[in-house]
């Protein structure tokens, strides 16, 4: 099949998104696309390159740890057309104020690990590394 006669196979599907082929059908089974992916006569899938930027999207969602259930709604609003926006907006909201948490979960936990860094770096420059951090055990 050739992709510029408008069809891309799921293997060049597959290479574009960074998803598995295997990821691939279980998105068309679970109802992820926005449309339903044609076939050739012969069985193969066709995608086109709207198929691919959504997958894209998709794949940056779960990515970000969006669930799939919540991607399979944000797909269904997009498929219902317009008039919904609103709650397309407010679930992307939703997400990102969640992703946005993670990350500061993420800088704070970082912060402790660069003190602890910038310690050891310390102590073994100076020579007095030695037993930093040695805990004894209880018997």
């Amino acid at each position: 099949m050739r992709e510029d006669a408008g069809g891309l196979p799921i293997g060049r599907v597959a290479e574009l998104t960074g998803m598995s082929v295997h990821a691939l059908r279980f998105f068309e089974r679970e109802g992820l696309f926005l449309r339903e992916i044609p076939r050739t006569g012969g069985g193969q899938r066709i995608y086109e390159q709207a198929d691919v930027d959504w997958l894209v999207l998709c794949r940056r969602l779960r990515d970000s740890d969006m669930p799939i259930a919540t991607i399979k709604r944000f797909a269904e609003l997009v498929r219902s057309g317009p008039g919904n926006e609103p709650d397309r907006l407010a679930l992307l909201r939703e997400h990102e104020r969640a992703v946005r948490a993670r990350i500061d979960a993420l800088i704070a936990s970082l912060d402790v690990i660069h003190g602890k860094v910038v310690t050891y770096e310390q102590h073994l420059r100076g020579g007095t590394a030695v037993g930093l951090w040695s805990p004894t055990l209880s018997r």
